[in-house]
């Protein structure tokens, strides 16, 4: 028998997930370090080759068609050139965006040093927006909501969701699952949402230190009543995941796997479960699919996506 079911492609092709959050552009410059710089102690970067990927609410969105979900992004950019990268990068990918565009903004972008395969530093490029240039975004959101079946909001902590009190209520309204990636330490903004996917140290910053998976399921269903949340998913990296919901914690084991890069891994996850649960998929089901997931992306270089047939594929077959 197979384990982990997955929908199949049909299905996943009817579901539409409404992206909503901070969209960035990953730059990665490659190249070979041979020597140190006669300025400074540091190493000098050969650069021998350049690569740009969605990243942010875009390599979200990028994950749910991917996986073979229709998608649509909500985000705002600048008017520079990030932003025509972005744009360039989001129609390769055949999803549609609606980006609201401010010239006061400038795109976030994060470009990463890599030297023979490893990361030797990071430059972020980013500007907080002010709430007089998000508005517009919640006019889009109640324009796009009703064509839509699920919302999933990413939030990296960039200013992008201002507004993120108001959409729950919107899409909770018009009966739309919601599903948050939070950040920082204010849960209180994602209050009425489904399901947050909170990792390790995000809880942490909420929670503060646990002794203990008892103390841990107490901290979390706590959280999780005075949120009004559905679920509260835990990402635990080695360990797996956990999910607290109105039944109590259940457990999933990490899928063990050679790991190569875990940037993105929290998108893949996320995105796979807006999917799964917009099938009708019961929680714990759709996180056993999502953990899997997770599993099968950090095997691979930098911000990346996972496609239906590579996660299709890894099925776990059973006597």
């Amino acid at each position: 028998m197979t384990v982990n079911f997955c929908p199949e492609r049909d299905i996943l092709a009817e579901r539409r997930v409404l992206v909503v959050g901070d969209v960035m552009l990953d730059r990665y410059w490659f190249g070979v370090v041979e020597r140190i710089s006669p300025e400074a102690p540091v190493p000098v970067l050969h650069v021998q080759r350049v690569h740009e990927r969605l990243g942010g609410a875009a390599n979200v969105a990028l994950n749910v068609k991917t996986l073979g979900g229709q998608v649509t992004l909500l985000s705002m950019v600048g008017q520079d050139e990030p932003a025509q990268q972005l744009q360039a990068l989001l129609h390769q990918q055949g999803i549609a965006a609606v980006l609201g565009q401010d010239p006061s903004l400038q795109t976030i972008v994060k470009l990463r040093l890599i030297g023979r395969a490893q990361q030797l530093l990071r430059v972020d490029f980013e500007q907080e927006p002010d709430h007089e240039v998000l508005a517009q975004m919640l006019t889009d959101f109640e324009r796009e909501l009703p064509r839509h079946d699920v919302v999933l909001f990413s939030d990296y902590g960039k200013g992008g969701l201002a507004h993120i009190p108001r959409m729950i209520e919107l899409a909770r309204a018009a009966g739309k699952p919601v599903l948050v990636d939070p950040k920082g330490s204010d849960y209180a903004r994602y209050a009425g949402a489904n399901v947050i996917t909170p990792n390790r140290s995000e809880l942490m910053q909420v929670l503060g230190n646990w002794q203990g998976e008892v103390e841990l399921e107490r901290k979390a269903q706590f959280l999780r009543k005075r949120l009004g949340l559905q679920a509260l998913l835990l990402t635990r990296s080695e360990e797996g995941m956990s999910l607290f919901d109105a039944d109590g914690v259940s457990h999933v084991k990490a899928q063990v796997r050679e790991v190569a890069d875990v940037t993105g891994a929290g998108d893949t996850v996320i995105a796979t479960m807006a999917l799964m649960l917009s099938c009708g998929l019961p929680l714990a089901q759709a996180m056993e699919i999502a953990n899997r997931a997770g599993g099968l992306v950090v095997a691979k270089f930098g911000t990346a996506s996972l496609t239906y047939e590579e996660l299709r594929g890894s099925a776990v077959a059973q006597p």
